[in-house]
């Protein structure tokens, strides 16, 4: 059994060691449509968690802003859409990218999905997650200029109770009520938000114009 164990522990090592980032997107459409200003839509919610686009958009502007662009104030873009009859993510963002651009001016457009937001309890473990995706579109022409997923959960920066079987369930049931009662998913996403959007952040969005690095490569560049 001793060879048995040695190549376990083998294949765990090479199986590691092929772990790596994801390849660095391709910015060259991005480049080319030099955007300044971005507008985001209000998200598509396919988590059961009511509060998940509200506090996703309370968030959302800050690394889009951080990373050098203009960003059109949310709560203005919903009631605008609002005021149009539009009070449905989907139908907002099935609206003609040319009558968006229209209506505000904005050279692109961000089109958010949440895909998971909540507390999560599974016999041993307890953990609150965010993950959203995102497009980002030229509104002046159509044209997908960027689109990646990121996602975040609780459970990356806690460690193990050490208590056994009865201290690991007591734990994660501690955790679930906690992190429910909390909103611990307001601060995830924040998480999520930056490591999607923040230009700083592996396949992040692009220095804008407004950033003292735009024109430069961003962090995923620099590692090709």
């Amino acid at each position: 059994m001793h060879w048995l164990k040695l190549y376990l522990v083998g294949a765990v090592v090479v199986l590691a060691g092929c772990v790596s980032a994801p390849p660095a997107h391709d910015y060259s459409a991005f480049r080319s449509a030099d955007p300044h200003s971005i507008l985001v839509l209000p998200p598509i919610n396919n988590s059961v968690e009511v509060v998940a686009p509200y506090s996703l958009m309370s968030q959302i502007s800050q690394p889009i802003a951080e990373s050098g662009y203009y960003v059109f104030p949310v709560a203005l873009v919903e009631q605008t859409f609002r005021s149009n009859g539009l009070t449905e993510a989907t139908d907002i963002h099935a609206v003609p990218f040319s009558k968006v651009h229209e209506i505000f001016g904005a050279d692109t457009g961000l089109y958010i999905t949440i895909d998971k937001y909540g507390t999560n309890y599974v016999v041993l473990s307890s953990e609150t997650i965010v993950t959203i995706s995102a497009t980002l579109v030229d509104l002046r022409s159509g044209v997908v200029l960027w689109q990646d997923s990121k996602s975040a959960s609780s459970a990356e920066s806690r460690g193990s109770s050490g208590g056994g079987l009865v201290g690991m369930l007591v734990e994660a049931a501690m955790n679930q009520i906690l992190e429910t009662i909390t909103d611990r998913g307001f601060d995830i996403a924040a998480i999520s938000t930056n490591r999607l959007l923040f230009a700083e952040s592996h396949n992040g969005l692009l220095y804008g114009p407004r950033s003292p690095k735009y024109g430069q490569p961003v962090a995923s560049e620099k590692k090709k």
